[in-house]
């Protein structure tokens, strides 16, 4: 029966594909002629069209050519249908999905946008599409034929969307059984507990669970961005070209965006990082300003806690669920249930999922209270979550920000709220620079702890609409002359001139100081002289603050030693390299690879507590590692180095390497196989150039996989200038030559020119031709 039934679908599907290409190849082959895609010889499209649709439509097809698994694995994940490729381990990431996109509703969104947005989805959907009708030899996984509609299911460019906050562990637990073992009393079955590994990150780890610097920079940091973005603002007063600079340093998973150009004759001219498969440029500039975002510590996403009621039949021999909710005046029995409450909203979502013998189904009942959908039990209670969730305003906030020319016009962008994770740092032609903590902050009551989940019963745990933006946190041209964020609290941003923590609901910031932070201030504060050079040698600046603040502790406990003390003579020679170390990364740096090695031991059981008690991490270190702690952490890490390279006294480079030989989006690593140093660490350290490496269980090098991807430093004048670098190269493709051949450049931090104007990439273009052409 289920083959038959697949049978029918895949020969419909064949004949929807027929009628498809018969009636709409007109229209693609017109829209084709109306852009222009120019690659310059680093591979980066430039792509032109009479109207941002064709804009749109040219600047897909540019993705698709680059790397469509890529632009549909980033789809396979929003519409919650990655298990219809990958298999069933991927259901539960699904669902969740599932609990907050749903096509039906996404369809409904899509008929009621803006005329505009509608004809920029239409030519993003054209354009896949015509993209897989003129490759043949391109085999989808899953998405054989893109809807305008699907647009709106990822609105936001950022790695690690709002959603990923539901843990899959608790939602598996909470959804993996039916609820017929709900009794008359409203108590959850007894199966149903809380998983151990909700909330805050464990305290203690093992040092298998610590092997990496990637995993301390995660410890270290709440946000999507994998640890660490930067985002650095410079005034013309502090400059001596005196144009505005802007340092745009995302951290992200390698290879996770596109670098491109869009422009058309309506005004559009974007360049930057675009997150595969999304129709705007995320991170970048146009000719008069720029943008970068990084990610928040704003509390946007709430969970709130429902005491269940007995549950009551709803129309046939179902039962219906529901919880307490209102205070006793309002109390109404005509619902079915004694008490005051509300009925849980109840939805059937079915899922598909691939196997060996072909593809599956499994429906799951979802349930919801009137601020969003259960992820999990807690103590015979449901928990519900709440976050935003409007991909209208989303994704017309994340066009319409390309094609803001000002400080003025930018800001009118921020009036649609549909930036929910990250801050905004901003400089423009005109001089401006500024900084938005958040967008999408909902309003509440401040006697309720929201770092943790509240009483869902109590209506006063409501959120009361949303901050409107004159009371979001932010800075307009400070009077210090620069503005930064690096994911911290940005109580430290602008030097003198930064925000006051005390002026602000404690909600807008769950974080705090950190090693980068520190950097920062260290590098910007007091300055007057920069200029794109020398703002791009402070984003490669060398030091360590993290280490600057550890290794004297860890030098004091040595000294303390007593004179006949087998670990003084054992630990002698490492404690004079770190002795004489100047807490800086380079290639050659023996002390580099000493230093991370020990670190990592020595930081694991505390970087735990000092992210919950929002404390730097390096100063919980000092404060409460014993002497001994920290001397057999350093014997823990030469006897590491010793095992994996023969000796101790390693240099970084020959240990720290970047390599790409294959475009798996889990990549492989191969010592065997040709890789390049990499001299700066993982951000954890204070690093303000991030790259999170690892060693794999088939590797004693350790091969990064995320950290600085798109890089760029920009200044603004009459004419934009800009330099620039992405991880690797431009294409997908691994026959390509732009598959690789910008990696020594970013290893070197040695960044190319942006051709941003038709006469810069006049010299520079190595092809130019339609879509499809």
């Amino acid at each position: 029966m289920k083959k038959s039934r697949l049978l029918l679908l895949l020969a419909f599907a064949a004949t929807a594909l027929h009628a498809q290409t018969s009636t709409d190849r007109a229209r693609w082959a017109a829209e084709a002629k109306a852009a222009t895609i120019t690659r310059d010889d680093w591979g980066i499209a430039h792509v032109h069209g009479h109207t941002d649709a064709d804009a749109v439509f040219g600047m897909i097809y540019a993705q698709c050519e680059d790397d469509f698994n890529r632009v549909e694995t980033n789809y396979l994940v929003s519409l919650g249908r990655l298990a219809e490729s990958e298999g069933e381990s991927k259901i539960w990431q699904d669902l969740r999905q599932r609990l907050f996109i749903d096509p039906e509703d996404l369809k409904k969104d899509y008929a009621q946008s803006p005329p505009w947005l509608q004809k920029l989805m239409d030519a993003w959907a054209d354009g896949i599409n015509f993209y897989l009708a003129q490759h043949p030899d391109v085999h989808p996984h899953v998405l054989t034929h893109w809807e305008p509609w699907m647009a709106l299911s990822f609105t936001e460019g950022s790695i690690g969307g709002d959603i990923e906050r539901v843990n899959l562990k608790q939602l598996q637990e909470f959804y993996d059984k039916p609820y017929v073992g709900i009794v008359a009393t409203g108590s959850a079955p007894s199966s149903l507990k809380p998983s151990d590994a909700h909330s805050n990150p464990p305290a203690n780890l093992t040092m298998a669970e610590m092997e990496t610097p990637a995993r301390a920079e995660q410890l270290q940091s709440t946000d999507g961005e994998q640890g660490g973005s930067n985002g650095i603002a410079i005034s013309p007063s502090n400059t001596v070209n005196h144009h505005a600079l802007l340092l745009i340093n995302p951290h992200t998973s390698f290879y996770f965006r596109s670098e491109l150009q869009m422009s058309s004759d309506e005004g559009l001219n974007a360049y930057g990082a675009v997150t595969w498969g999304q129709i705007f440029v995320y991170q970048g500039f146009n000719d008069r300003a720029g943008w970068m975002h990084t990610s928040s510590n704003v509390d946007a996403i709430d969970e709130f806690v429902d005491t269940l009621l007995p549950p009551v039949k709803g129309g046939g021999p179902q039962l219906r669920y529901a919880y307490q909710y209102e205070t006793p005046h309002q109390q109404d029995t005509s619902r079915g249930f004694a008490g005051n409450g509300k009925l849980f909203a109840q939805k059937e979502i079915a899922l598909h999922y691939k196997t060996a013998e072909g593809t599956k189904d499994r429906t799951f009942t979802a349930y919801f209270d009137h601020r969003g959908p259960i992820i999990r039990s807690e103590n015979d209670k449901w928990v519900s979550i709440e976050l935003m969730n409007t991909p209208i305003p989303a994704l017309e906030q994340s066009y319409l920000r390309t094609k803001a020319r000002n400080y003025a016009e930018y800001t009118k962008t921020m009036e649609l709220f549909g930036n929910s994770s990250n801050n905004t740092i901003f400089a423009d032609a005109d001089g401006d620079i500024a900084y938005w903590h958040g967008n999408f902050i909902p309003r509440r009551d401040t006697k309720f702890d929201y770092t943790k989940p509240v009483d869902g019963s109590d209506p006063a745990t409501d959120w009361k609409g949303l901050l409107k933006l004159s009371e979001v946190p932010q800075l307009h041209n400070p009077a210090s002359g620069f503005l930064f964020n690096v994911n911290n609290a940005p109580w430290w941003g602008s030097g003198e001139s930064s925000l006051k923590k005390s002026d602000f609901p404690v909600y807008v910031e769950q974080g705090g100081e950190s090693s980068r932070g520190i950097h920062a201030i260290r590098l910007l504060n007091g300055r007057k002289d920069f200029t794109p050079d020398s703002l791009l040698a402070s984003a490669f600046d060398s030091y360590l603050p993290w280490f600057a603040r550890t290794i004297p502790a860890l030098l004091k406990a040595y000294d303390a030693l007593p004179a006949d003390s087998p670990d003084r003579s054992m630990l002698k020679p490492q404690i004079a390299v770190l002795r004489a170390w100047d807490f800086r990364w380079g290639y050659d740096s023996i002390a580099t690879s000493l230093a991370v090695y020990w670190g990592e031991i020595a930081g694991n059981p505390f970087s735990g507590p000092a992210r919950r008690d929002h404390a730097l991490w390096e100063d919980y270190v000092v404060e409460h590692a014993t002497p001994a702690q920290l001397l057999l952490a350093l014997t823990a890490a030469t006897a590491k180095l010793d095992a994996d390279f023969g000796t101790w006294q390693t240099k970084w480079g020959d240990i720290n390497r970047f390599q790409r030989i294959n475009d798996d989006i889990t990549p492989h690593f191969d010592d065997a196989a040709p890789s390049i140093p990499v001299p700066f660490t993982s951000s954890a350290w204070g690093s303000l150039a991030s790259f999170a490496a690892r060693a794999y269980s088939n590797t004693k090098k350790r091969y990064g996989s995320s950290g600085n991807s798109f890089v760029a430093v920009v200044e603004f004048g009459d004419r934009v200038r800009a330099r620039a670098i992405t991880a690797g190269g431009e294409s997908g493709n691994t026959a390509s030559k732009h598959f690789d051949d910008e990696a020594q450049r970013y290893a070197t931090g040695n960044f190319r020119e942006v051709y941003f104007y038709p006469d810069q990439l006049k010299s520079h273009t190595e092809r130019s031709y339609h879509p499809g052409n």
